[in-house]
């Protein structure tokens, strides 16, 4: 299994704290130019991966503040913006 499938299957918490990890990694600057590129790279998937995690939460709780008839359940949608 190569990187990019790992990490669709990661939870948004262990994609999060490798994310962190590698902002860490690029921060010293201690890694060659080459290492330094896929570390971007991998942190770049991660970042989507964790925006598309977000955005599914985000419609789950939407879905669950409405009623099957459409109605507001008495529960405010969520709105990031």
């Amino acid at each position: 299994m190569d990187a990019p499938e790992q990490q669709s299957e990661l939870s948004f918490e262990a994609a999060l704290a490798r994310l962190e990890e590698i902002v860490r990694l690029l921060e010293r600057g201690e890694a060659p130019l080459d290492q330094s590129i896929e570390l971007y790279q991998e942190g770049d998937r991660l970042r989507r991966h964790c925006e598309a995690r977000l955005k599914a939460a985000q419609e789950r709780i939407e879905q669950i503040a409405f009623g099957a008839d459409g109605r507001p359940s008495g529960v405010t949608p969520f709105d990031a913006g």
